[in-house]
């Protein structure tokens, strides 16, 4: 099997001003050792008003983590009130852009077709996408998960070449399990991740499904984090609450010790 290096990624939502994120920051500098950063990507998406702050202290105090942006556009410039082009981040050294979370479909009325073209448009501007894809409580009790995640996976990255596919990140995310407390059993989180490696390897070929890194999402903490990251097929997680503190995220990146 392909060695995928594990990434924790941190998506603080709406949370957190900027004083507030150097501040966490800082603190989880003083959590991680080189042997972590060595084992382990990282990266941390904070609201937009944060990036150049956290940026500013990633560049200076020479931080081995990775900035990330939580949503963008994909239009590169315009009348879009309230919009960030892809090139905006990118100038701020955003290496990682989450596009299709459950929060923006359901919230914001995102469609497979808007999280495509943002693919497209991260890829485009040199970044990394994260694409977001999972099932509602009521799709996964009607047996509809396969055909759903399958659908997410097919329109999301419709046109989008192997190579690019390759270097992305796609996210599992069961909906039922996003800031519930809920979490998946680690046996469903690789049932579905599988799943959606395998639907990669359908939609183009072994080496581009070998090598696309795949992370759960939903509640994950430090105390479930080591069964479910050490899954075949799970290659990280992306983290919502537990990443609003230095200590359980830096356990959560810790999980190989725990």
């Amino acid at each position: 099997m392909t060695s995928r290096k594990p990434l924790i990624s941190g998506n603080w939502k709406m949370n957190l001003n900027h004083f507030e994120a150097i501040q966490l920051i800082q603190k989880l500098s003083y959590a991680l050792t080189k042997d972590d950063i060595e084992a382990v990507d990282v990266s941390v998406h904070p609201p937009f008003t944060d990036l150049r702050s956290v940026q500013t202290v990633l560049q200076a105090d020479k931080i081995p983590i990775a900035l990330g942006a939580q949503n963008c556009h994909w239009e590169a410039k315009g009348a879009f009130t309230g919009e960030i082009a892809p090139a905006m981040l990118s100038k701020l050294s955003v290496q990682y852009v989450i596009t299709g979370h459950s929060e923006r479909r359901q919230l914001f009325g995102e469609t497979n077709e808007d999280v495509n073209r943002k693919v497209k448009a991260i890829v485009k501007a040199e970044m990394t996408p994260i694409m977001a894809c999972g099932e509602t409580l009521e799709q996964r009790e009607a047996g509809e998960v396969e055909d759903h995640i399958v659908t997410q996976l097919r329109e999301g990255l419709a046109g989008v070449k192997a190579d690019d596919v390759s270097n992305m990140v796609i996210a599992y995310e069961p909906i039922w399990a996003i800031g519930t407390g809920a979490t998946a059993t680690p046996e469903d989180a690789q049932e579905v991740c599988a799943l959606v490696r395998a639907t990669v390897l359908d939609l183009y070929n072994k080496p581009t499904a070998d090598a696309v890194r795949i992370q759960y999402g939903g509640s994950v903490k430090p105390g479930t984090a080591p069964e479910i990251l050490t899954q075949p097929d799970i290659d990280g997680a992306l983290i919502g609450g537990a990443a609003l503190s230095a200590e359980d995220f830096a356990h959560c990146i810790q999980y190989r010790l725990r």
